[in-house]
């Protein structure tokens, strides 16, 4: 490859000038380079070394870009990053770096390049070309990342034990690398990552839920999870999926395992939503099912309620991991509350009030509701799977239909609480509360339609049996 004419982009070109007027060597290494022989598109993250102060050449750049963008300096890090276009550079000094066993934070001296590449995580992220203007695109690549990125292999510079020790993040990366990439993690760096798996419980739950992000917005997400669970590290992130792995058996009854299920409906799912939390809720959908695990003699295995707990399970589970308690999590609690509910009505007689219920709770996340039943579907019989196609077929064409006459999305009572009121004369009271409560189940059920008109009939025939008056 002639990465010269790769780093045709403006901004190298600046860079090198930049760094020239500083007399330093630059570089620029990492994700970028690793993307750029494996031929991804565009990167918009760079990583410039300077042989030097970073900070220093990220403010020598800005004096150099028209506008001079602003520079963001992390003194704590040693690091500064300036955006270019739509393109965040983070520029560093090159660095040593020595750790503490308590901590995954560093304590940096300056170093040379070689000391920089040294501190790599992996092999393919420790590739870097030469910005200076006589070698200028020259690639320096010591621990042969090349070799392995064409073996599509996951590999540490050093020593895999002391690189996942000193930074357990690291793990996660490779675990997230390799499902990202479709690589193979080198099978001493896969045994290192199981014997320091107890490491992970050092690294902040905010950095562990950006890789399993990342690792969910891969196109084979099980890829990345039967990893985490091959070397321990799942049973320390997320136990409630590590709970539902195995299969009982009593009396010749078994149960399918939850946990690779899980999975296929993980990757199911992942073929017809980008949205990450639509593949939350696919990946913790069953969690209610360890905790509600039962046998009975006369029908074998249940696991009654399991979506109601699971519901509340998932509040815990993102307040443990520091994730956000707010619509996001909401809506996971929802898709997971109501997983079963569009299954139960495929397996029935699909009546207008079953539906006209299912779209009132679900509201407008019935799209996604579905998409996620129809993602459970992981049976390997051909006529079955078929079949529950079609009929969730005849579930979705029911929504509409019902949708388009009714209005049930996003419903709102065609009496309000004051046109009760006012026609009956009434101060805030329970009769209200039970009035729009029959009107709602009236128009659920099919007995009227949704209008005003006939809601309005209703109130006044109940309010008669209520022993109201009109006004």
């Amino acid at each position: 490859m002639n990465y010269k004419e790769a780093l045709k982009n403006d901004i190298f070109t600046i860079i090198s000038k930049s760094a020239e007027e500083l007399r330093l060597d630059s570089y620029v290494i990492g994700g970028f380079v690793r993307d750029l022989v494996l031929k991804r598109g565009t990167h918009k993250d760079i990583d410039i070394v300077a042989i030097g102060s970073g900070i220093e050449l990220a403010k020598q750049v800005s004096k150099n870009i028209q506008g001079h963008p602003k520079v963001q300096i992390f003194k704590t890090y040693g690091t500064a990053m300036l955006k270019y276009q739509d393109i965040e550079i983070e520029f560093v000094g090159a660095r040593k770096e020595s750790y503490n066993h308590d901590s995954r934070n560093p304590l940096v001296e300056n170093g040379t390049l070689q000391d920089d590449q040294n501190r790599r995580d992996f092999t393919i992220n420790a590739l870097a070309l030469n910005l200076s203007k006589s070698n200028f695109g020259d690639l320096l690549d010591p621990f042969n990342g090349i070799d392995d990125l064409s073996k599509k292999i996951i590999r540490t510079p050093l020593n895999p034990d002391i690189t996942y020790s000193d930074d357990p993040l690291r793990m996660l990366r490779a675990i997230r690398f390799a499902t990202q990439l479709g690589f193979i993690i080198e099978d001493e760096s896969l045994k290192a990552i199981t014997r320091n798996s107890e490491r992970i419980k050092i690294i902040t739950n905010e950095r562990i839920v950006t890789e399993l992000h990342k690792i969910l917005e891969s196109d084979v997400p099980s890829i990345g999870f039967l990893l985490l669970e091959k070397t321990g590290l799942l049973k320390h992130i997320l136990p409630e999926l590590t709970a539902l792995k195995g299969i009982d058996e009593i009396e010749g009854q078994r149960h399918k395992d939850n946990f690779y299920h899980t999975l296929e409906v993980v990757d199911n799912i992942c073929k017809h939503t980008d949205d990450v939390w639509l593949r939350w809720a696919a990946l913790l959908h069953d969690i209610g099912k360890a905790p509600t695990k039962k046998f009975h003699k006369k029908i074998g295995w249940t696991f009654h309620g399991h979506e109601f707990k699971g519901s509340k399970m998932v509040y815990f589970l993102f307040k443990r991991l520091k994730m956000p308690l707010n619509d996001k999590m909401k809506f996971v609690q929802k898709m997971v509350l109501m997983s079963s509910r569009p299954i139960i009505l495929a397996e029935d007689m699909v009546t207008d009030s079953a539906v006209r219920r299912l779209v009132f709770d679900a509201g407008d996340y019935v799209e996604d509701l579905m998409t996620l039943c129809e993602a459970d579907i992981t049976t390997k019989n051909p006529n079955k799977f078929k079949k529950y196609h079609n009929n969730f077929k005849v579930v979705r064409e029911k929504i509409v239909e019902v949708e388009e006459r009714d209005h049930i999305r996003n419903f709102q009572p065609p009496i309000t609480g004051e046109e009760i009121m006012k026609t009956f004369d009434l101060r805030p009271s329970r009769e209200i509360g039970i009035i729009k409560e029959i009107i709602k189940e009236a128009i659920l059920e099919g007995v009227i339609v949704n209008e005003h008109e006939a809601a309005y009939e209703l109130m006044l025939k109940e309010g008669e049996k209520l022993g109201l008056k009109r006004a």
